[in-house]
């Protein structure tokens, strides 16, 4: 079942947040299995993001990648606001 994961960091500004996406991508999981979505939003100094996930497996396994690199970065992420999807409708 599809499901919506929503941070909301602490201390991650936008350079923060761009060098975790290049840290990803460096390690081939800049669009990770499994992932739908993908959103980051709010003031540049304190921004948030929002994915979609397919499966808890599949955000499990990403988050083995992310949570090193934030850890490294000092960024502190916080609990996940995880909720079950009722329904998905990708743009055209």
């Amino acid at each position: 079942m599809a499901m919506l994961v929503r941070f909301e960091p602490t201390n991650m500004d936008a350079k923060a947040y761009a060098e975790v996406l290049r840290r990803l991508e460096s390690r081939g999981m800049g669009t990770p299995p499994g992932r739908i979505h993908h959103a980051s939003y709010g003031d540049a100094d304190a921004l948030h993001v929002v994915d979609i996930w397919d499966t808890p497996e599949n955000f499990g396994r990403f988050g083995e990648q992310l949570m090193p690199i934030l850890a490294e970065l000092g960024v502190q992420l916080g609990a996940p606001i995880i909720r079950a999807l009722h329904n998905v409708i990708r743009g055209g």
